[in-house]
């Protein structure tokens, strides 16, 4: 299995800073952020790591050059976070992390790995709870069987940003995902969606409808760092440990 982690987001929640500093690369604590995925993406074992940058980021390639396990490629227009992945098709399985979405309390990918190695599943999607009221900033799980001991469920669809009163859960997509390479040719041929963008949700409710696909509700923290508020929330968490 391989890694892809997306950092081509032009950063706009967090403008000005990020017409020079890539919101990816903020510090959390003396590192950047996207170090952190880095070492992430590793704990859950895979063989090499692609990062999705936009030509303006040239900074994040220059900070990992002498990392020989990572290469890059690029993402020339905002076309959604389907698009970025297939621009680094794999033909290998593949981990997909969301540059702007630091995990605290656990590592997220590496308990994912290892739900997928135990069931044998061919996908496995990293889910959270979330309010009831904020559904719609989500993709969000429908639902079948449910092993809270183990914290699986079997995912039947994936909606996208539902109204409040049409989501089939309050699980929300969160940032990881375990794919097989399959997932390339459903985004090759994906249509778009909202605001013509190609949506890897879309691709992964395709797969889920065939059967196949759990997700994992991860003990840990999704934060999102694109924003100041989330930011500041990483920050205050990886001082205290949580």
């Amino acid at each position: 299995m391989k890694a892809i982690i997306t950092a081509a987001g032009l950063g706009t929640r967090f403008a000005p800073v990020t017409r020079v500093v890539p919101k990816e690369m903020l510090p959390i604590g003396s590192r950047p952020a996207l170090e952190l995925l880095v070492e992430e993406a590793r704990s859950a074992g895979v063989d090499g790591i692609t990062i999705v940058i936009s030509p303006e980021k040239e900074l994040i390639r220059a900070y990992f050059a002498d990392e020989k396990d990572i290469g890059f490629v690029y993402q020339n227009e905002q076309l959604g976070l389907g698009h970025a992945v297939l621009q680094a098709h794999i033909d290998d399985d593949v981990l997909v992390m969301l540059g702007d979405a630091i995990v605290t309390g656990c590592s997220a990918a590496a308990e994912m790995a290892d739900v997928r190695r135990r069931t044998g599943a061919a996908a496995v999607v990293g889910l959270e709870r979330v309010p009831r009221e904020r559904v719609s900033r989500y993709g969000i799980a429908r639902c079948g069987a449910i092993d809270e001991r183990a914290r699986t469920v079997e995912i039947l669809d994936l909606v996208e940003k539902p109204p409040v009163e049409e989501a089939p859960s309050d699980l929300a997509v969160a940032g990881r995902y375990i794919l097989p390479k399959g997932i390339f040719d459903l985004l090759a041929v994906q249509k778009p969606g909202r605001k013509g963008e190609i949506q890897l949700t879309d691709s992964i409710a395709s797969m889920a409808r065939e059967g196949g696909v759990l997700g994992y509700v991860y003990p840990g923290r999704r934060l999102d760092i694109g924003n100041p508020d989330g930011y500041y929330e990483a920050l205050t968490a990886m001082r205290s440990g949580r």
